[in-house]
């Protein structure tokens, strides 16, 4: 169980399949100290993403944890659900029962900055959602950055987008406050989709997991083996599932797991098919554009461009089974 020497973390989620890996993680490793959880729309309503996130917080025995509800559509556009990957409810359609928790008496904003301004030690702000609760966070409390320590989220992409050619889903589902977030003014790491798909369990793990006679293991287990990789085989091999969200976790427990450059990052705002793309610049000088018109000031972030895929697998393993699972 995380403990209070641990990494002060806060997760901004929308909770969804490989966001609830992320929290059974985040929960079960003892080097996070998770000190609470907003909730924003995304993978599913608001709503639905405050029921769940309850749900896995109870599967995994964590302590009374504050969960808060956040913004239920983007900044400017309408919300758009994932309901096609995650299910109707979010959460793979597991049929898993409704939480006996009840969400804090304060929005996700609100909770947010009372978290941050009251850790004894810098905060790790991991969004693994759109990001519209952290840019409001960001323009009405610009002073909580004073104790966050870096910003891990998950989102965006160097070469191919999933929402469309280009674009991540997170960032695409509200770019806008995509942007905001790049002027944080504090360390920046992006887990985009260039390692998000690379993370994979193997089906041999996914189906010991989900014999388990541990709650939060065994769901750990159902919901990789509702994201498969692999089609064809034996059974257990079509169990085989990806980490998702939960990496980008894993990268806070262990960043040495990641492989980052340090890079001009811009967000596309204009309408058209590359709304929402993360524009990372590679180059190794100026080119013509730069030039002819001037440079334009861009964010620097720390880009995950390779992930070391056995460390993080073992190490969401061994901390999701941990010691409290009899079986394991």
């Amino acid at each position: 169980m995380a403990g209070q020497s641990g990494i002060p973390v806060i997760i901004d989620c929308d909770t969804g399949v490989d966001d609830a890996l992320a929290l059974l993680f985040a929960v079960r490793h003892p080097g996070l100290d998770l000190r609470a959880v907003t909730c924003v729309a995304g993978n599913t309503d608001v709503d639905g993403v405050v029921r769940n996130t309850l749900t896995v917080l109870e599967r995994a025995g964590a302590p009374d944890i504050p969960v808060a509800r956040g913004a239920e559509r983007p900044l400017i556009e309408p919300a758009r659900s994932a309901r096609h990957v995650h299910g109707s409810d979010g959460m793979g359609d597991l049929g898993l029962p409704a939480p006996t928790r009840a969400p804090a008496d304060v929005d996700a904003v609100t909770l947010l900055r009372r978290e941050i301004l009251a850790s004894p030690r810098p905060v790790t702000l991991v969004p693994t959602a759109p990001l519209t609760n952290i840019a409001l966070l960001l323009r009405t409390h610009p002073e909580v950055t004073r104790n966050i320590e870096r910003i891990v989220f998950m989102g965006g992409a160097v070469a191919t987008g999933n929402a469309t050619p280009v674009a991540e889903f997170n960032v695409w589902h509200d770019p806008e406050a995509a942007a905001v977030l790049l002027t944080a003014g504090v360390p920046i790491t992006m887990y985009g989709l260039d390692v998000f798909m690379r993370v994979v369990v193997p089906g041999t793990d996914v189906h010991r997991l989900r014999g388990s006679a541990d709650p939060g293991t065994r769901l750990a287990g159902e919901l990789l083996a509702h994201r498969p990789t692999a089609q064809g085989g034996a059974p257990e091999a079509e169990e085989a599932g990806g980490l998702g969200d939960a990496g980008a976790v894993c990268a806070v427990a262990d960043p040495a797991g990641i492989t980052t450059r340090r890079l001009p990052v811009e967000v596309c705002l204009a309408p058209g098919p590359a709304r929402g793309q993360t524009l990372v610049d590679r180059r190794p000088r100026p080119g013509e554009s730069e030039i002819h018109e001037g440079a334009r000031e861009q964010a620097l972030v720390d880009v995950a461009l390779e992930v070391d895929v056995d460390r993080f697998v073992k190490l969401y393993l061994e901390t999701v089974e941990g010691p409290r699972d009899p079986a394991g």
